[in-house]
Protein backbone atom coordinates (compact mmCIF):
# COMPACT_ATOMS: atom_id res chain seq x y z
CA UNK A 1 0.00 0.00 0.00
CA UNK A 2 1.36 3.42 -0.94
CA UNK A 3 1.47 6.20 1.60
CA UNK A 4 2.10 9.90 1.12
CA UNK A 5 4.59 10.98 3.78
CA UNK A 6 4.91 14.73 4.19
CA UNK A 7 7.84 15.79 6.38
CA UNK A 8 8.71 19.26 7.64
CA UNK A 9 12.35 19.72 6.69
CA UNK A 10 14.93 22.16 8.03
CA UNK A 11 18.67 22.35 7.40
CA UNK A 12 20.56 25.05 9.34
CA UNK A 13 23.41 24.96 6.82
CA UNK A 14 21.12 26.08 4.00
CA UNK A 15 19.79 29.61 3.74
CA UNK A 16 16.21 28.45 3.59
CA UNK A 17 13.31 28.42 6.00
CA UNK A 18 11.48 25.24 6.93
CA UNK A 19 9.60 23.55 4.11
CA UNK A 20 7.50 20.46 3.51
CA UNK A 21 8.74 17.61 1.36
CA UNK A 22 6.55 14.76 0.18
CA UNK A 23 7.71 11.17 -0.26
CA UNK A 24 5.77 8.24 -1.72
CA UNK A 25 6.43 5.09 0.26
CA UNK A 26 5.22 1.51 -0.04
CA UNK A 27 4.47 0.13 3.42
CA UNK A 28 2.40 -2.63 4.96
CA UNK A 29 -0.30 -1.51 7.46
CA UNK A 30 1.49 -3.26 10.33
CA UNK A 31 4.73 -1.33 9.76
CA UNK A 32 5.65 1.51 12.08
CA UNK A 33 6.15 5.16 11.22
CA UNK A 34 9.79 4.63 12.19
CA UNK A 35 10.06 1.90 9.54
CA UNK A 36 8.65 4.31 6.97
CA UNK A 37 11.12 7.05 7.93
CA UNK A 38 14.09 4.66 7.80
CA UNK A 39 12.92 3.44 4.40
CA UNK A 40 12.87 7.04 3.15
CA UNK A 41 16.35 7.64 4.56
CA UNK A 42 17.75 4.44 3.04
CA UNK A 43 16.06 4.56 -0.36
CA UNK A 44 15.09 8.14 -1.20
CA UNK A 45 16.94 10.79 0.82
CA UNK A 46 19.90 9.94 3.02
CA UNK A 47 20.04 13.51 4.36
CA UNK A 48 16.83 13.07 6.36
CA UNK A 49 17.74 13.62 10.02
CA UNK A 50 15.95 11.94 12.92
CA UNK A 51 16.74 10.39 16.27
CA UNK A 52 16.14 6.74 17.09
CA UNK A 53 17.79 4.18 19.29
CA UNK A 54 16.07 1.09 20.69
CA UNK A 55 13.12 1.17 18.31
CA UNK A 56 10.89 -0.50 20.92
CA UNK A 57 9.27 2.35 22.87
CA UNK A 58 11.81 2.29 25.70
CA UNK A 59 14.41 4.98 24.98
CA UNK A 60 11.93 7.68 23.92
CA UNK A 61 14.34 9.22 21.42
CA UNK A 62 12.02 9.19 18.39
CA UNK A 63 9.18 11.35 19.74
CA UNK A 64 7.77 13.61 17.02
CA UNK A 65 4.53 15.20 15.84
CA UNK A 66 2.68 12.64 13.71
CA UNK A 67 -0.62 13.67 12.13
CA UNK A 68 -1.06 16.39 14.72
CA UNK A 69 -0.21 14.36 17.83
CA UNK A 70 3.02 13.88 19.78
CA UNK A 71 3.86 10.20 19.39
CA UNK A 72 6.74 7.75 19.33
CA UNK A 73 7.51 6.82 15.73
CA UNK A 74 8.54 3.33 16.83
CA UNK A 75 5.23 2.70 18.61
CA UNK A 76 2.89 4.11 15.98
CA UNK A 77 1.63 1.72 13.32
CA UNK A 78 0.66 3.27 10.00
CA UNK A 79 -2.71 1.50 10.10
CA UNK A 80 -3.55 3.23 13.38
CA UNK A 81 -3.31 6.62 11.68
CA UNK A 82 -6.40 5.78 9.58
CA UNK A 83 -5.05 7.75 6.65
CA UNK A 84 -2.93 7.19 3.56
CA UNK A 85 -1.37 10.59 4.23
CA UNK A 86 1.18 10.85 7.06
CA UNK A 87 2.30 14.33 8.07
CA UNK A 88 5.39 14.44 10.30
CA UNK A 89 6.96 17.38 12.11
CA UNK A 90 9.48 17.75 14.94
CA UNK A 91 8.12 18.15 18.47
CA UNK A 92 6.48 21.59 18.79
CA UNK A 93 7.58 24.45 21.01
CA UNK A 94 11.27 23.62 20.97
CA UNK A 95 14.31 24.59 18.89
CA UNK A 96 14.81 22.44 15.81
CA UNK A 97 18.39 21.46 15.03
CA UNK A 98 17.71 19.66 11.76
CA UNK A 99 14.57 18.08 10.26
CA UNK A 100 13.03 15.96 13.06
CA UNK A 101 15.85 16.48 15.57
CA UNK A 102 15.17 18.99 18.35
CA UNK A 103 17.46 20.51 20.97
CA UNK A 104 16.68 18.77 24.29
CA UNK A 105 19.26 20.64 26.42
CA UNK A 106 16.63 22.71 28.27
CA UNK A 107 14.50 19.61 28.83
CA UNK A 108 17.38 17.74 30.46
CA UNK A 109 18.41 20.75 32.57
CA UNK A 110 14.92 20.95 34.07
CA UNK A 111 15.05 17.22 34.69
CA UNK A 112 18.30 17.66 36.64
CA UNK A 113 16.80 20.56 38.60
CA UNK A 114 14.33 18.30 40.40
CA UNK A 115 17.10 16.03 41.79
CA UNK A 116 16.14 12.86 39.86
CA UNK A 117 17.92 10.42 42.17
CA UNK A 118 17.32 8.70 45.48
CA UNK A 119 18.57 10.59 48.55
CA UNK A 120 19.03 8.53 51.70
CA UNK A 121 21.50 9.47 54.44
CA UNK A 122 21.31 6.20 56.33
CA UNK A 123 24.19 3.71 55.98
CA UNK A 124 23.64 1.61 52.86
CA UNK A 125 22.34 -1.91 53.54
CA UNK A 126 24.16 -5.04 52.43
CA UNK A 127 21.76 -5.38 49.53
CA UNK A 128 18.97 -3.14 48.20
CA UNK A 129 16.80 -0.76 50.23
CA UNK A 130 13.58 -2.69 50.68
CA UNK A 131 10.13 -1.40 49.87
CA UNK A 132 6.76 -3.09 50.31
CA UNK A 133 4.52 -3.79 47.28
CA UNK A 134 2.05 -1.24 48.66
CA UNK A 135 4.76 1.42 48.92
CA UNK A 136 5.98 0.73 45.40
CA UNK A 137 2.46 0.87 43.99
CA UNK A 138 2.34 4.57 44.92
CA UNK A 139 5.21 5.33 42.53
CA UNK A 140 4.77 2.52 40.02
CA UNK A 141 3.01 4.57 37.35
CA UNK A 142 5.54 7.45 37.16
CA UNK A 143 8.41 4.95 36.98
CA UNK A 144 7.08 4.04 33.52
CA UNK A 145 8.08 7.47 32.20
CA UNK A 146 10.74 7.14 29.48
CA UNK A 147 11.54 10.89 29.27
CA UNK A 148 10.63 11.13 25.59
CA UNK A 149 9.47 14.74 26.02
CA UNK A 150 6.14 14.17 24.27
CA UNK A 151 4.16 15.41 27.28
CA UNK A 152 6.24 18.52 27.90
CA UNK A 153 6.17 19.56 24.25
CA UNK A 154 2.40 19.10 24.17
CA UNK A 155 1.90 21.44 27.14
CA UNK A 156 0.58 24.97 26.39
CA UNK A 157 2.34 26.34 29.48
CA UNK A 158 5.67 24.94 28.27
CA UNK A 159 5.12 26.62 24.90
CA UNK A 160 4.43 29.98 26.58
CA UNK A 161 6.93 29.83 29.45
CA UNK A 162 10.41 28.59 28.66
CA UNK A 163 11.21 28.41 32.38
CA UNK A 164 8.34 26.07 33.26
CA UNK A 165 9.66 22.75 34.58
CA UNK A 166 7.20 20.84 32.44
CA UNK A 167 5.17 17.66 33.02
CA UNK A 168 8.06 15.21 32.53
CA UNK A 169 10.33 16.79 35.16
CA UNK A 170 7.45 17.24 37.60
CA UNK A 171 6.39 13.62 37.17
CA UNK A 172 9.93 12.45 37.92
CA UNK A 173 9.90 14.63 41.04
CA UNK A 174 6.72 12.86 42.13
CA UNK A 175 8.42 9.50 41.63
CA UNK A 176 11.04 10.41 44.29
CA UNK A 177 8.94 12.62 46.59
CA UNK A 178 6.55 9.73 47.24
CA UNK A 179 9.26 7.06 47.36
CA UNK A 180 9.27 5.57 50.88
CA UNK A 181 13.07 5.17 50.73
CA UNK A 182 13.84 8.81 49.87
CA UNK A 183 14.70 11.48 52.43
CA UNK A 184 14.75 14.64 50.30
CA UNK A 185 11.04 14.90 49.59
CA UNK A 186 10.56 18.29 51.21
CA UNK A 187 13.44 19.91 49.36
CA UNK A 188 12.28 18.40 46.07
CA UNK A 189 8.71 19.50 46.75
CA UNK A 190 9.87 23.08 47.30
CA UNK A 191 11.58 22.99 43.92
CA UNK A 192 8.49 21.88 42.04
CA UNK A 193 6.30 24.31 44.00
CA UNK A 194 8.40 27.28 42.83
CA UNK A 195 7.18 30.04 40.50
CA UNK A 196 7.82 27.90 37.42
CA UNK A 197 6.57 24.60 38.79
CA UNK A 198 3.30 22.84 39.58
CA UNK A 199 1.19 25.99 40.01
CA UNK A 200 1.77 26.81 36.34
CA UNK A 201 -0.14 23.65 35.40
CA UNK A 202 -3.68 24.60 34.33
CA UNK A 203 -4.89 21.00 33.81
CA UNK A 204 -5.20 21.14 30.03
CA UNK A 205 -4.62 17.35 29.96
CA UNK A 206 -2.49 17.63 26.79
CA UNK A 207 0.27 15.79 28.63
CA UNK A 208 -2.03 12.86 29.40
CA UNK A 209 -3.13 12.57 25.78
CA UNK A 210 0.45 12.72 24.52
CA UNK A 211 2.01 10.21 26.94
CA UNK A 212 2.93 6.99 25.06
CA UNK A 213 2.90 5.07 28.36
CA UNK A 214 -0.66 6.11 29.33
CA UNK A 215 0.43 7.84 32.53
CA UNK A 216 -2.13 10.16 34.12
CA UNK A 217 0.37 12.95 34.58
CA UNK A 218 -2.21 15.58 35.52
CA UNK A 219 -3.43 13.43 38.43
CA UNK A 220 0.11 13.18 39.77
CA UNK A 221 0.63 16.94 39.47
CA UNK A 222 -2.61 17.49 41.39
CA UNK A 223 -1.32 15.27 44.22
CA UNK A 224 1.86 17.34 44.33
CA UNK A 225 -0.20 20.52 44.58
CA UNK A 226 -2.06 19.08 47.57
CA UNK A 227 1.19 17.93 49.19
CA UNK A 228 2.80 21.35 48.79
CA UNK A 229 0.08 23.25 50.64
CA UNK A 230 1.53 24.56 53.88
CA UNK A 231 5.17 24.42 52.85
Amino acid sequence: MEYSVIILRFDPEKKRSSYYQEFRVEAAPHERVLDVLLKIKAEQDSTLALRKSCGHGICGSDAMLINGENRLACSTLVRDLHSRKIRIKPLPGIEVEKDLIVNMDSFWKKYQDIMPYLVNHQPPPDRERLQSPEEHEIIEEPTRCILCGACTQACPTAWANENYLGPAAILKAYRFIFDSRDQAGTERLRRVASDHGIWQCYTAYNCVEACPKDIDITWHITRLKKASIGL
